[in-house]
This record gives C-alpha cells, structure tokens and sequence, in this order.
C-alpha cells in the first residue's frame, strides 16, 4: 500500500509535530542532565522495529474513548498501523503495518514514513535499562564507557566477569 500525495502531505505535517514534540520533550529531560546512554551500532536494516510497531500513549489518550479512537483512527488511515495487540499495564498499542513487506523486508512508503520509525531507537536511550529488539545493529552505550571500562581492567576479575559486565552496562 504505497502512501498517495495526500496522505505523503499528511504525513510530512504529523512528522514536523511529532519532530517538534520529541525536541521539547527531550530538552525537558535534558535540564535534569544528559541522557544515561547514547547511541553505537548502526542500523543493519534487519526491519525488526517494523513487524510490530509499538506506541506508549499518555494515559489520557488510553482512557478517553473518543481520544483513543481519534488516535487508532489515525494510525490506521494515515500510518497504516492496524491494530493487532493491547498492553494495558504499559498503556501500549501493538501493530501491523500495512507498509511492511515481510519477503523483501523493506517498507514500500519508506521515504513518508512516520516520525516514530525514523526516531527508533532513540527513544529509547531515556530509560534505566535499554533494550533494543532482537538483531537490531544499534546498542546502547552507557556515558563514560571508555571510563568505566579502565576501572573494570584494573579489578581483579576472570575475562569472562568483565565481559558480562560490560555488557550488561552497556559499556561497548
């Protein structure tokens, strides 16, 4: 289903919105000081953030029904998300997206695609502890990594309790 004129248009408008949202919520979050991780790897376009799109919505869009239909109306129509999972303890949505072509593994509109799958995983980097789907290239990387990694090489430590550690801190 490649995206039309109109709904290209659309999507260039929701973007900036989304673009301009994200921007004033992560200079909030960065007066309270830089993220905890920064971004390593690169995307190896494995397309696992695109077989199951997921949106965390703020609790008022998950409780208001009108809100809430407005929203999966327009990720239906618009993004072409259909809606294929609810997560109510995570106030999350799961989807399909029409856009994804399975066999080839590509996006057919990915030139109009939308503000959260050019963002991923970004997002992300916010939280305590990351994780990113399975076999995708980028990882995080906690700040001061190089650092952290001098202290652990002068502890006494087996290599392979460095290595766990460094992994699970997100140190390489």
């Amino acid at each position: 289903m490649r995206d039309g004129s109109l709904r290209r248009a659309l999507k260039v408008v929701a973007r900036g919105a989304f673009h301009l949202n994200r921007w004033a919520d992560r200079g909030l979050k960065r007066l309270a000081g830089p993220p905890p991780y920064t971004l390593g790897g690169e995307c190896g376009r494995c397309a696992a953030c695109c077989e199951a799109p997921a949106i965390r919505v703020h609790a008022l869009v998950f409780l208001a029904p009108l809100l809430r239909r407005g929203f999966l109306w327009w990720q239906e129509r618009v993004n072409g998300f259909v809606l294929t999972e609810v997560r109510r303890a995570e106030r999350t949505f799961v989807f399909r997206c029409t856009h994804f072509d399975a066999a080839a593994r590509s996006c057919d509109s990915y030139e109009s695609r939308p503000g959260m799958c050019r963002d991923y995983p970004r997002g992300l980097l916010a939280q305590p502890g990351p994780v990113f789907l399975p076999g995708c290239g980028y990882r995080p990387v906690a700040r001061g990594a190089s650092r952290m990694l001098r202290v652990l090489e002068s502890q006494p430590l087996t290599e392979e309790q460095r290595d766990r550690l460094a992994r699970e801190l997100h140190l390489h």
